[in-house]
């Protein structure tokens, strides 16, 4: 332990790294909250994977990558609803037919393009390379979807348990719904560098996961979810250092850890009550 904080101090990246990683853990547990409690763990998967395409375009045409990953996201949520409201298609079934093909998509647009080894980091992140641009977009990327939440915390939070009141007290459900998609898809790319596309989903899902076993209320899950991703980021990087193992796999896994001991200690407490 001593060594990993030595080694914070004396080397820069390591350290902003750390900081990234909290950061992205933090917003991923407010967001993930409201994505498990309106049921939209899925579209959060097809969310972190339709992503990819407008990533990549955002390299080619060397435009913020924010911007793609955002009109990629949006456009994915877009055709879902479109293709389940206007066809028999079912809802999970879109979802699956828009995210694969925005996917597969995504790839052969990196297959094609020449620097295809750094677009590469987009799918297994490389939180070790965060360089300084990125980590201040990271930043004010989870800065701003922190506050849009606090902002809106109460139509949010009314749409989420009870849309048919929301929609009686005056308030626009189905913008609602985009809005939280606007915010899933910009989470994910504050998330690109750290855990990358393909295991993002699981820091937006796990912890909000844990919390919604212990917590009763919305905010408390909020609150639950951020401090526990925070702390497996934390506890994922100081892994990663100690054994030389992938960042983002590391915090997933200890993600996924922390879930399973706390669902445990849940069965057990629920079979004493």
């Amino acid at each position: 332990m001593n060594e990993f904080i030595s080694s914070l101090i004396n080397y820069n990246f390591l350290s902003r790294a750390l900081i990234t990683a909290i950061i992205v853990g933090i917003v991923c547990g407010v967001v993930g909250s409201l994505i498990i409690l309106r049921g939209l763990s899925l579209m959060g998967d097809a969310m972190s994977h339709a992503v990819l395409p407008g990533v990549a375009l955002s390299y080619v045409f060397n435009i913020p990558m924010f911007i793609g990953a955002l009109v990629s996201g949006m456009l994915t949520s877009f055709l879902i609803g479109y293709i389940s409201q206007h066809s028999k298609t079912k809802n999970d079934a879109a979802i699956g037919i828009i995210f694969t093909a925005f996917f597969s998509l995504g790839i052969i647009i990196i297959s094609q393009i020449n620097s295809s080894t750094d677009l590469y980091h987009i799918l297994f992140g490389n939180i070790l390379a965060v360089t300084s641009n990125a980590f201040y977009t990271t930043s004010i990327v989870s800065i701003i979807v922190i506050a849009c939440v606090i902002i809106f915390y109460k139509p949010l939070h009314l749409s989420t348990f009870d849309p048919i009141a929301a929609r009686m007290s005056g308030l626009n459900v189905k913008l609602i719904h985009y809005f939280v998609m606007i915010l899933l898809a910009l989470v994910t790319v504050a998330s690109l560098q750290t855990v990358g596309i393909i295991l993002v989903v699981a820091l937006l899902i796990t912890p909000s996961s844990t919390a919604f076993l212990i917590t009763k209320s919305l905010k408390s899950m909020m609150i639950v979810a951020s401090t526990i991703s925070a702390i497996c980021a934390a506890c994922g990087m100081y892994i990663s250092y100690l054994y030389n193992l992938p960042s983002g796999a590391c915090i997933v896994l200890v993600c996924c850890f922390v879930y399973m001991i706390t669902f445990a200690i849940h069965k057990v407490k629920l079979k004493f009550i």
